[in-house]
């Protein structure tokens, strides 16, 4: 659409032009960032041959109208033209999210079964270098996150809601696949296998304590408790989208932040074991003291994940030039990065003071507090903990899955017959992925061991694309001391990334790893 202009010829002594009404910026939708085809095919306005004082009586009501078409238009961004793959996929299938929906959204992602090893990263740290690398890592992700919300609509409307895309329009098509497919799918396809096995295994621990030693029902498998967890999961999952499982995200968000509060204050109250200790453990070289410290920093990186599912939480929001969706999605993040920091600090402190060396590699909070604390503590209490832990597992199953059934729908089916999924279809695919998963759980009983390794793999998509995306497509000047911010983060994010990966090295090396294919513990 071109300008449109509405000249008036005056009077000899009296000569005036009205101002050009121009349309709003392009802002597109759609993954295949065409440029509507409606900028250039309606043509402009024609010059008008009658004198000003003629057109007077209609000029002002056409001026009127096309002003508050434009301006309705402008509100609602629709001067694009939206891809209708947009809106047959599960993450942009609804844009009606809000500041609650991110708020809800970025808390079921941000906190959860991981917040519970962080003690663990402080029997290597200790106590001053555990707060300030929790700290550090708190403020730079976050920081993160910041620009990834900046970069989700560019400066010619384009709106990149999922991760991926971001990525090949910083580092091209290519590059960009080759750097983030893996990661991102590792953090989405992954967590699930893990909440499997932490869902199901929690799932026991909450029959043991409610049946008691004396039940005579008959014992499920583990392998049987991950089986039910994975069918209530897939149950839930055939919520159609992002934005309708808003209130089980808010159902995640509170249950963690009431686990996560319950097992620390509920330890402190408790009290310290007679044998806990708080030395760092002696090690037979320095290098393997550098590693230990190193695979410390992965299990603090792996608290503070999410970042795969910012720009898709955002793309769930209406968009226009005068309301972006940059400004409700960051009031949401800033309220719900509060609550984290409120809830991991505390625990990691207070686990750490609690347990200290006491908790072993692979376990958290949570296993040591039934560990030590479940004679003196009322089963009420441990079962409503381990409750709460269920609960959030489901819930977090549902938004870590969401990427996969968006990628599984378009590779799938929509890419190929171009039109959207029948519902058959979609809860097919959903209940596919689901005993897929359930099947890696039980093959790959290990995987939790491997958490190190392949989070330091991930780490770049927390620390280190995010600065890297920010100076390749807003190319801040050089030298200057944002670009120097920037540079410096992103450099040092992929360098330690491949500490962190050499350092879970070196701790399965030394610990070993029990490759118990197919036989869940």
């Amino acid at each position: 659409m071109g300008e449109v202009i509405d000249e008036e010829k005056s009077s000899p002594w009296m000569e005036r032009r009205q101002p050009a009404i121009t349309p709003p910026p392009l802002q597109l939708h759609c993954p295949s960032m065409a440029r509507s085809p409606l900028l250039d095919s309606v043509p402009k306005t024609p010059r008008s041959p009658f004198p000003a004082r003629l057109m007077t009586p209609l000029a002002s009501p056409m001026k009127k109208a096309i002003a508050s078409v434009q301006g309705y238009l402008e509100e609602v961004g629709h001067l694009t033209k939206l891809d209708p793959q947009d809106a047959w996929l599960p993450i942009t299938e609804s844009r009606n999210g809000n500041a609650y929906y991110s708020a809800f959204h970025t808390l079921s992602s941000g906190i959860g079964f991981q917040a519970l090893v962080l003690p663990l990263a402080f029997t290597s740290l200790g106590w001053t270098w555990g707060i300030a690398c929790l700290s550090l890592a708190f403020i730079w992700q976050l920081y993160t996150l910041w620009l990834l919300i900046q970069l989700h609509e560019s400066e010619s409307g384009i709106r990149y809601s999922r991760y991926l895309r971001l990525s090949m329009a910083a580092f091209g098509e290519r590059l960009g696949k080759l750097l983030s497919l893996f990661p991102i799918m590792y953090l989405s396809g992954g967590s699930c296998v893990t909440l499997i096995m932490i869902g199901g295994g929690t799932m026991k621990i909450f029959f043991q304590i409610v049946c008691g030693e004396v039940c005579t029902v008959k014992h499920l498998s583990l392998v049987e408790w991950y089986l039910i967890f994975a069918c209530s999961a897939i149950i839930l999952a055939q919520l159609p989208n992002l934005n309708s499982i808003a209130g089980v995200s808010l159902i995640g968000a509170v249950t963690a932040v009431c686990y996560c509060t319950l097992i620390w204050v509920v330890s402190v109250i408790q009290g310290r074991p007679t044998e806990v200790y708080y030395k760092t453990p002696e090690v037979e070289s320095e290098p393997a003291g550098v590693f230990m410290v190193f695979n410390a920093l992965g299990i603090i990186a792996f608290a503070f994940r999410g970042h795969n599912l910012v720009l898709e939480i955002q793309g769930t929001m209406p968009s226009s030039r005068e309301h972006p969706s940059r400004l409700p999605m960051w009031k949401g993040v800033k309220f719900a990065y509060l609550i984290i920091a409120m809830c991991l600090f505390p625990l990691a402190i207070g686990g750490y003071w609690v347990y200290g060396n006491l908790i072993r590699t692979n376990e958290g909070v949570l296993t040591a507090w039934y560990k030590y604390h479940r004679h003196d503590t009322s089963k009420v209490l441990l079962g409503l903990a381990c409750l709460l832990v269920v609960i959030n597992s489901l819930s977090s199953f549902q938004i870590y899955a969401m990427p996969v059934f968006d990628n599984l729908e378009f590779k799938l089916y929509i890419s190929k017959r171009n039109g959207p999924c029948p519902k058959w279809v979609r809860s097919g695919i959903r209940v596919l992925f689901g005993f897929f998963a359930f099947f890696v759980a039980i093959a790959l009983p290990f995987l939790p061991s491997l958490a190190g390794l392949i989070g330091g793999i991930a780490l770049p998509i927390t620390l280190a694309y995010p600065c890297l995306m920010w100076v390749l497509i807003k190319k801040p000047k050089e030298y200057s001391p944002f670009w120097w911010l920037n540079c410096v983060l992103g450099i040092s994010g992929l360098v330690l990334s491949v500490l962190v990966v050499m350092g879970a090295i070196w701790s399965l090396v030394t610990s070993g790893i029990e490759a118990n294919f197919f036989k869940p513990k």
